[in-house]
């Protein structure tokens, strides 16, 4: 995953003469079909092995994954400051060839440290992986396929509308494979848990239409419609998205802090719960936008302050959500189907992102005025948070799903050894099984 991203992010910086060429435009496809294959390698694998960390039942799970996400939004937030920074002002191929840089330099980090995972992420029958499949390594087989892959959506990503449609024919194809496995595979209370991640999941879709409004129509508000004069510096608008990163950053911390406090005393809210409460958040940073842009009066630019508040809004409802939603995949999925669980999730997330290009299309992309905007933000905005309300209601039926009462860490495999020979015995954490 990160050799095929970074390949993607070297190929995005580069640049013609301006046109629209074949070649030019052909280079570009072929750079996201990278990035995008990248990204599925990488994504749901290394969530993965953030929760094989620790057991099921280890009330640190959520604060981890709250460290894990904030150690990712440290690159997003110097990503986007830097890449934004040099893309509008030196150029954009400079932009693009730094995040290239970044991520060769992740990778090479990756390769360095994987020790430290001390066997998590390794497969449990590696003797499968040696073995031959028509001829050929069965491991070298799957990086054969993953590199054909990149052709296929180097194909696909030039047809947007067959796109949508293989998108909700496959996302029904996976729903209806995980039902299936969960009614006729799984025992009840095992077949319960999927049932709750499926909800949880479905209410997650909501959640990124309108959260990734930032890299598109918000971007663009930002750009035409606001005063970005900070200290008599005109902010370039593609700066503010790395606001989300550096919030998540400062308060990452805070919120794995607050979740193991509440947890210890058995007062943390539940998943279910987190979820509506992310819903709401969401569709409230939009109001708060709303209010702002129009007490600025009809002709006024909107005051950067509430370009920041959305933001902070945002931030706090995906804390509340993307970190806690890993934690609980991981946590609900029988170890079997963890990664194709893990894989729903952000099937989900990129159901939400299609859906986030369409919301982004009704306030009228490069042609929208500031009012046409406003007034999908004003929609979606008080219609997130009528769902978030409804989710509260529900959270106590979901959470019975779960059946937490019940959840049974896995066995230990020698996948899951502490490194000096001796696996972590199920029920306890790396730290109580060194204490003396």
């Amino acid at each position: 995953g990160a050799v095929l991203l970074t390949f993607g992010h070297f190929l995005m910086a580069f640049e013609g003469d301006g046109g629209q060429s074949a070649a030019e435009i052909n280079i570009f496809w072929l750079a996201l079909a990278f990035i995008i294959v990248g990204s599925g390698f990488l994504k749901a694998n290394i969530s993965v092995m953030v929760g094989q960390l620790y057991p099921r039942t280890d009330i640190r799970r959520d604060p981890a994954y709250t460290i894990f996400y904030m150690g990712i939004n440290l690159g997003a937030a110097l990503g986007s400051a830097l890449a934004g920074y040099l893309g509008m002002t030196h150029g954009w191929a400079y932009g693009f060839g730094a995040a290239g840089v970044g991520m060769l330099l992740g990778l090479i980090v990756f390769v360095l440290g994987k020790p430290l995972l001390m066997g998590r992420g390794e497969s449990k029958i590696p003797e499968r992986l040696a073995a031959p499949v028509m001829g050929i390594r069965f491991e070298w087989l799957l990086y054969a396929m993953g590199i054909a892959a990149v052709g296929l959506v180097w194909v696909l990503i030039q047809y947007q509308k067959l796109v949508g449609g293989l998108l909700m024919g496959t996302g029904a194809l996976l729903v209806g494979y995980v039902l299936y496995t969960a009614v006729f595979k799984l025992e009840r209370e095992a077949r319960n848990r999927i049932f709750a991640a499926l909800i949880l999941i479905l209410g997650s879709v909501l959640f990124w239409a309108l959260f990734e409004q930032a890299g598109a129509s918000l971007n663009l508000y930002t750009d035409r419609s606001v005063d970005r004069a900070i200290f008599g510096w005109e902010v370039p608008a593609a700066m503010f998205q790395s606001l989300n990163a550096i919030y998540i950053i400062l308060l990452a911390p805070l919120f794995a802090i607050l979740w193991l406090w509440l947890g210890k005393r058995g007062w943390e809210p539940s998943t279910p719960l987190k979820f509506a409460l992310a819903v709401i958040q969401v569709g409230f940073g939009f109001l708060v936008l709303v209010w702002g842009a129009n007490s600025a009066g009809p002709d006024g630019l909107t005051p950067v302050l509430f370009i920041f508040l959305i933001y902070l809004i945002h931030t706090t409802g995906e804390l509340c959500l993307s970190p806690v939603g890993l934690s609980a995949m991981n946590r609900l999925a029988p170890a079997h189907m963890a990664s194709l669980i893990m894989g729903t999730w952000f099937f989900a997330s990129a159901t939400g992102n299609f859906a986030a290009g369409l919301i982004s299309a009704a306030t009228g992309g490069e042609g929208g005025g500031p009012e046409r905007v406003l007034e999908v933000y004003s929609n979606v905005g008080w219609l997130a948070v009528g769902v978030g309300v409804l989710m509260i209601f529900v959270a106590p039926l979901i959470r019975r799903l779960m059946h937490l009462d019940t959840l049974k860490d896995d066995e230990p495999s020698l996948a899951g050894q502490d490194g000096i020979g001796e696996p972590v015995a199920a029920g306890t954490t790396l730290d109580q099984e060194r204490r003396p």
